[in-house]
């Protein structure tokens, strides 16, 4: 994970995951818009995910 993916994630939380899948940026854009948080601690973790 860059920095750059971690400012962006920070920033615009559903832009960092775009390349994760539709699902992916579905979840983090309704958390998102629930919370500012909320999406950035789901991008972060999604970003952080060693599997995809």
């Amino acid at each position: 994970m860059s920095i750059w993916r971690v400012l962006l994630s920070i920033l615009f939380p559903p832009l960092a995951v775009i390349d994760k899948g539709c699902g992916s940026i579905l979840i983090v854009l309704i958390l998102t818009i629930c919370g500012w948080i909320p999406g950035v601690i789901a991008a972060l973790i999604i970003l952080n995910n060693p599997k995809k």
